[in-house]
């Protein structure tokens, strides 16, 4: 879906009629069962606060190489060394790697009032992503939202055909 909307659908989307009619907005939505999409998604984070117009660029190299992050992948390596390569990861679209790991790594020292779950620079902009979605009951990915309100007649495999017909009878 990210592609279909952000590659092949975007020309239509930015031009009349829904140029001045409809806003796109891509949110991460965090998978918890599987343990690494937290860190993904704080990687996305990261980039957002550094680098925002590289945000759709680092997404799109992220879901080409998210089979890197899958759980068999990650299992055996800690935490910032999966930092590590999301880092790199920003840089080739980019992105300063070695900002982007300061504001993913976490500590192995307490904090300085003895915490021990101190989380790192992008735990309060994850909290928003995770309050905001589950104010309008995103359990799953991709969910689509249209005037604040869950679409569930959209699929993930829709092709632009198929969208810009959704487009033609619902928005203009």
């Amino acid at each position: 879906m990210f592609n279909t909307i952000f590659t092949t659908l975007k020309p239509t989307l930015t031009s009349p009629p829904y140029a001045d009619r409809l806003v796109t907005i891509f949110r991460q939505q965090i998978q918890p069962w599987h343990p690494s999409s937290t860190l993904v998604h704080e990687a996305g984070a990261a980039v957002l606060r550094l680098a925002p117009d590289k945000f759709l660029d680092f997404s799109r190299e992220l879901f080409e190489q998210q089979t890197a992050y899958f759980d068999v992948n990650v299992v055996n390596e800690t935490r910032n060394a999966t930092y590590a390569r999301l880092a790199k990861l920003a840089a080739r679209v980019g992105v300063d790697e070695k900002a982007v790991f300061q504001l993913l790594v976490i500590s192995d020292k307490p904090g300085p009032d003895g915490a021990l779950n101190t989380g790192n620079e992008v735990t309060n902009d994850v909290k928003l992503m995770v309050k905001a979605n589950r104010l309008v009951g995103v359990h799953v990915t991709p969910t689509v939202l249209f005037n604040g309100i869950m679409e569930n007649s959209i699929s993930s495999s829709w092709t632009k055909e198929q969208w810009e017909e959704w487009l033609s009878k619902n928005v203009v």
